[in-house]
């Protein structure tokens, strides 16, 4: 029994890691469907190396966007055009900031990791800390174990707010397995 959870504990984490990729090359392919086909029909191309010129296309003229933009005359253009027609579209601030997020922005939402005593007892939660305000105040966000992805805000006093030495990555690591590994946030206060 112990060898069979052992191997299940090896290729499951694989097989859905490939059925992820499997998912996203399906998703990508057919939202590219069309141009595959105009390029399919204008030559004598296998449908998967239409899909790969395709993507090469589209990565290419993203690559070309991305130098235009790095310049003086292409900041100020790509400024003009968000400020008055894609900032007024509904949802893409959102889109924007999730895009940033998962290319590696580094400007991340939480600034530090922090115990906060958002009941004014001695009751301590794991929250970010993501605002310092000009009175000493912070905004903190407090995730629900095990989803961190959803929680509460709260506006705090700084005597409130105790932050702790300790990598965002290993907070989060904390609040998805409810509270395992949390004694080193306790030991860092």
């Amino acid at each position: 029994m112990t060898s069979l959870i052992g191997g299940i504990i090896v290729v499951l984490p694989v097989a859905i890691l490939a059925a992820v990729f499997g998912w996203v090359f399906s998703f990508v392919t057919n939202l590219i469907q069309p141009f595959t086909d105009l390029l399919v029909a204008k030559s004598d191309l296998r449908e998967v190396i239409a899909d790969l010129l395709v993507l090469a296309i589209i990565l290419a003229t993203c690559f070309i966007i991305g130098v235009v933009i790095r310049t003086k005359f292409g900041k100020f253009i790509y400024s003009k055009i968000e400020a008055h027609s894609l900032k007024v579209a509904p949802g893409y601030n959102l889109i924007k900031e999730t895009v940033l997020q998962i290319l590696g922005n580094n400007k991340t939402p939480f600034s530090s990791v922090a115990l906060v005593q958002i009941f004014g007892n001695d009751t301590l939660v794991t929250g970010f800390v993501t605002d310092e305000h000009s009175d000493g105040g912070f905004s903190v966000f407090v995730p629900t174990g095990p989803n961190p992805t959803s929680g509460n805000i709260y506006h705090l006093e700084g005597k409130y707010v105790h932050p702790v030495n300790v990598p965002v990555e290993d907070a989060m690591r904390s609040i998805i397995s409810c509270g395992a590994g949390s004694s080193q946030l306790i030991e860092k206060v």
